[in-house]
């Protein structure tokens, strides 16, 4: 049996039992969830192994990558510096960044790429991976890039190039780029153990993922055998040009080893942030209330920033899903805990979200990398986590 580490506050014990029921029953192997409500900790548990080669326990202190969960922090910088006039996210992305006008995308705004409206989800030639993670090459790439449909008349998951596209916005208005303003505005204020762009220093307390492989691989069944409600996204992944892959395929290689150090060293504002449960529940707890003198957003900034502007049917993931200006909004497969819930997931089962009706901050990070409609870790947790403040 795994141990269970941390604490929790009277009222939610079942948040535990639901924690440990992931390890015992659906495939943990290092986690940790941390809660605020009414801006307190109120749950902070981990457990497990963070290091499946070695076995190094995952401690207190252990760090995780929570790929697309990243975008959350991200969003958040965008809004700070809207929220401070110094970005209007309705204004043309060629204002800050001129380059970006061209192949007729003089008028896109700021807010069709924090909502996946852009069209940009691909590169019509990926780039070398080093030339990714330097950053620059890849901003030039996308800001010749032609969109893939008309801005702001579909959306599309713009799971690895947001990153850059929102990244590049910011590094032109602050002066700095995404991760120094991060660390600056965000980690430093709230004392966050957080990290986009890992310090060298830091990659000893980095757990080491764990990859699920699916019991059937439906690209190579018969597609007669493939559930009719899939076969669509099926097609799709067996598709080397449909968006479903090219929007993971910017690089060449397309794989990316995220537990590689230059990786992690790298700034990538859509998917290798690193740290803790407690830090992005912290974090969204910030956004939603006061927390030790601390709060990241006005009120009424909150509501623009957290207002839905995109939904239904998704042109890269092929099912219905739901965007405010870079945060996730609840769907049937987001498990959040109510309908006025924001946030992100991350591949392969992190979540970080805020519920400002209920008044609950949630941080769920593990290294097993599970993915599909059949893991039901962060919906438990999420479950247990609601019924306590029934």
């Amino acid at each position: 049996m795994t141990t269970i580490d941390g604490g929790t506050a009277p009222g939610f014990e079942p948040v535990r039992e639901a924690f440990a029921a992931n390890f015992e029953r659906y495939g943990d192997i290092g986690a940790a969830v941390c809660v605020y409500w009414r801006g307190r900790p109120v749950v902070d548990l981990w457990g497990g192994t963070a290091d499946p080669g070695t076995g190094r326990p995952w401690t207190r202190d252990t760090l995780q990558l929570v790929y697309s969960a990243t975008k959350g922090a991200t969003a958040t910088a965008a809004h700070m510096l809207a929220e401070r006039g110094l970005l209007d996210l309705d204004a043309p992305v060629a204002a800050y960044w001129p380059e970006f006008a061209a192949n007729g995308k003089a008028d896109v705004p700021v807010r069709q790429l924090l909502c996946h409206q852009a069209g940009l989800v691909a590169l019509d030639r990926p780039l070398p991976l080093a030339d990714a993670l330097a950053w620059d090459p890849m901003v030039a790439a996308l800001a010749a890039q032609r969109p893939l449909w008309e801005p702001g008349t579909a959306h599309g998951y713009h799971g690895r190039t947001w990153g850059w596209l929102v990244g590049e916005v910011i590094r032109r208005v602050s002066g700095r780029t995404p991760g120094r303003f991060f660390a600056d505005e965000i980690v430093g204020p709230l004392g966050l153990d957080f990290f986009i762009g890992l310090p060298p220093g830091e990659r000893g307390r980095v757990s080491r993922m764990a990859y699920r492989q699916p019991a059937v691989d439906l690209t190579t069944v018969p597609v007669a055998s493939v559930p009719a409600g899939l076969r669509e996204r099926v097609a799709a992944w067996r598709d080397p040009d449909s968006l479903s892959n090219r929007a993971f395929a910017v690089t060449d290689p397309a794989a990316i080893d995220f537990d590689a150090p230059e990786v992690q060293a790298a700034e990538l504002p859509s998917s290798n942030g690193i740290g803790t449960a407690r830090a992005l529940a912290r974090m969204y707890a910030a956004l939603i209330g006061e927390v030790d003198g601390v709060r990241l957003l006005a009120p009424e900034t909150l509501v623009s920033a957290t207002e839905e502007r995109a939904s239904g049917q998704d042109r890269v993931m092929l099912v219905p899903s739901r965007f405010a200006t870079g945060y996730m909004l609840p769907t049937d497969g987001t498990p959040m805990t109510g309908p006025a819930a924001f946030g992100h997931t991350g591949r392969g089962g992190s979540l970080a979200f805020a519920d400002p009706e209920h008044d609950i901050a949630f941080g769920y990070v593990m290294n097993h990398i599970v993915g599909g409609p059949d893991d039901v870790r962060a919906t438990t947790l999420a479950e247990a986590v609601r019924k306590a403040v029934a």
